[in-house]
């Protein structure tokens, strides 16, 4: 296919996703993952509340929340239609200098393309350790949510963030698909605050613990240090995260301070009421 063919098959696959009862700019994108009904969007654009998901036809149906992650910043919407024009997925690696296409509703322009050049495929420093599709193109405030595709029109990632120097990061297909297969990711419940425990060890503080987390079913307070699990001591927040991501619908056992801090103490974490309840 010509560029202008890959332009349109794309375009019929992004959807505008928007307040419910609203006909002003939208708030996001989104992919047509399935022609069901079921679209994929970021998790920071249906962050809560009604929604209305606007096709390329200029059809809108309300959209229901399904699942949603805000770690992987992703989110799964529903809308009663059938027979819709689904994004063909591609899980293989992005090559450094392929060219990739942005689909999307920036600043409330409908299907607005824009063409770049994929720069790699790996973590960013300080956004943890999970991947991204990172590429040179250009995206704007109503983009999130929509595709980024390589020169076929095959979905290599969602688009989610512009990082400093005007790199933009994608949640990669891989992940979109192990989302979809396997829901939320399970989750502490907690906000936490990096401190020094002593002269050489590294702890997180905890500062919040969400109602009905996993964190308070396991009764971890507000100002308890986590040290590590069982098996080995966090040298990061990272850590934490991939232990929880290990855990699964699972269970962990974390090591902690409390009080004074004089006693080590363990408190064993069930994920299993958590796995599949949208954050």
């Amino acid at each position: 296919m010509g560029f202008g063919e890959v332009g349109e098959q794309l375009r019929r696959s992004t959807v505008q996703v928007r307040s419910a009862g609203s006909r002003r700019q939208g708030i996001g994108s989104g992919v047509v993952w399935s022609s069901d009904g079921t679209i994929v969007t970021n998790a920071h654009v249906a962050a809560g509340g009604e929604y209305e998901v606007a096709l390329w036809d200029g059809r809108s149906f309300p959209a229901t929340l399904g699942e949603r992650d805000p770690v992987r910043d992703l989110a799964i919407l529903k809308i009663g239609a059938s027979g819709l024009p689904a994004a063909t997925f591609r899980f293989s690696p992005v090559r450094a200098g392929e060219i990739v296409i942005a689909a999307g509703n920036p600043l409330g322009f409908t299907g607005a393309l824009s063409t770049g050049v994929a720069h790699a495929s790996g973590t960013i420093g300080g956004l943890g350790r999970g991947r991204w599709v990172q590429a040179a193109v250009r995206l704007a405030p109503g983009n999130s949510g929509g595709p980024l595709a390589d020169a076929s029109g095959a979905v290599i990632g969602i688009n989610t963030m512009v990082v400093s120097g005007g790199l933009a990061l994608a949640v990669p297909a891989a992940s979109v698909a192990e989302f979809i297969r396997n829901g939320c990711a399970p989750r502490l419940g907690v906000a936490l605050r990096p401190v020094r425990v002593g002269s050489h060890r590294f702890g997180l503080l905890i500062m919040e613990v969400e109602p009905g987390s996993a964190a308070e079913r396991s009764s971890l307070f507000v100002g308890d240090i986590l040290l590590g699990t069982t098996s080995a001591a966090f040298r990061d927040a990272a850590d934490l995260g991939e232990a929880v991501a290990a855990a699964g619908a699972g269970c962990l056992t974390l090591r902690f301070l409390r009080g004074d801090r004089a006693r080590e103490r363990k408190a064993t974490v069930s994920f299993a009421e958590t796995r599949r309840v949208a954050a």
